[in-house]
């Protein structure tokens, strides 16, 4: 009953704000462009042609989509507010099945709408204003018009080459693939080892033996796309090089790259019969182009076993410490209940507060969001105060 509703509020108010400002959006978006000082002349052309697609396909696109909104909106925001109504702590459940999401739906939708207003009407000129009147660092960016032909160049022949060489490499290699995985989960099913190690698991093991041809089929697609942005990446080692020649050295590397990586995987013989040849005037040692990719995890019983394998790149493990989320949060949460702590005993937070937050109810939120982001702010201001590398969340951690 109260879709049809949501989605005429929707669709009227965001179709009105819609062809309403997009003539403001047009000239001010036009006049931004033309009056920035960041780019230069070339790519305000560019940028010129792209804002007046964009703002076209947002005229087309943008009054079907408020229809569609709203009737999401109206279907899904009564349904959600029904299993609230159900929630722990509800009295009168009954009743509440069929009054909660009536008018607060009517409402949620007039709040998308203002929300909408604010990004379209303050936002937009305000991101747009901010590119009007910063000033570049050094030279505004251009676009080197000489290079874009030699850049054109190597996307195709790179396009060419890769697409060509990944399909032949993935499917030379995907029998290996094929009979190696065979034989690794057969040899968990008779040991009982990896994704047969629990009974329950069995049935969905056997059937990953059934189906590993389809998973081996994944793989040869998934390489075979993965060749298409690596080709025409070319493009822009030749646009950033200014040498055709660096850009088809490029897809020449990306299949040597590639071929070293499946070996790796696929614990063949390690390096590639393809060269790598140099793409960059100026090479960076710690560039990751550079060594040997570090062999992940693959076939080989021995890293079932615990062993460890030989890496060949230097790890940023060896550098820094291994960050722990969950070491990170239980921080965080021992800072919030000590931070709690003090506010009720200071009155800031209140019974009125823990209670409806216990209870479920959209409440003022202080306990949901205000204490973790006043927790969080603290420890931001902290960690600066401190010129700090990391997050202090207390004077303990």
């Amino acid at each position: 009953l109260l879709c049809p509703w949501a989605c005429l509020i929707m669709a009227i108010g965001i179709s009105a704000l819609i062809l309403g400002l997009w003539p403001m959006h047009l000239i001010w978006t036009y006049y931004c462009i033309i009056r920035t000082r960041m780019v230069g002349p070339v790519v305000k052309l560019l940028l010129l042609v792209a804002a007046t697609v964009i703002l076209i396909l947002w005229l087309i696109v943008g009054i079907p989509g408020s229809v569609l909104a709203g009737l999401l909106y109206g279907f899904l925001a009564p349904i959600m507010a029904t299993f609230d109504a159900v929630g722990e702590g509800k009295e009168n459940t009954f009743v509440h099945c069929f009054v909660d999401g009536t008018w607060s739906t009517i409402t949620g939708s007039c709040t998308v709408v203002r929300d909408l207003k604010d990004m379209l009407f303050h936002s937009y000129f305000s991101i747009m204003d901010d590119l009007r009147l910063q000033t570049p660092c050094g030279k505004p960016y251009e676009i080197r018009l000489l290079d874009i032909p030699g850049a054109l160049l190597s996307a195709a022949c790179g396009l060419i080459l890769d697409v060509i060489m990944f399909t032949l490499i993935a499917i030379y290699k995907c029998p290996v693939m094929l009979f190696k995985g065979w034989k690794r989960l057969i040899q968990d099913l008779i040991g009982r080892e990896g994704p047969f190690l629990e009974t329950a698991c069995v049935p969905f093991a056997g059937l990953a033996i059934l189906l590993w041809p389809f998973a081996v089929l994944g793989a040869v697609l998934a390489s075979i796309l993965s060749s298409i942005p690596l080709g025409l990446f070319g493009a822009v080692v030749a646009y950033q090089e200014s040498s055709v020649v660096m850009g088809l050295s490029y897809a020449v590397s990306s299949v040597s790259i590639f071929d070293e990586y499946t070996n790796d995987v696929l614990d063949m013989a390690p390096g590639s019969c393809f060269p790598r040849l140099k793409y960059r005037k100026q090479k960076n040692e710690d560039s990751s182009h550079g060594g040997q990719l570090s062999k992940p995890g693959s076939f080989d019983k021995e890293n079932q076993e615990g062993k460890k394998p030989l890496n060949r790149v230097t790890s940023f493990k060896n550098s820094m410490d291994e960050f722990n989320p969950f070491k990170m949060l239980d921080h965080l949460f021992a800072e919030c209940k000590r931070q709690g702590e003090v506010l009720v005993n200071e009155g800031v937070i209140t019974m009125k507060d823990i209670q409806e937050t216990k209870s479920g109810k959209v409440g003022s939120g202080v306990l949901n969001v205000g204490l973790p982001a006043y927790v969080i702010l603290n420890a931001l201001l902290r960690s600066a105060k401190s010129n700090s590398n990391g997050l202090i969340l207390s004077k303990f951690t």
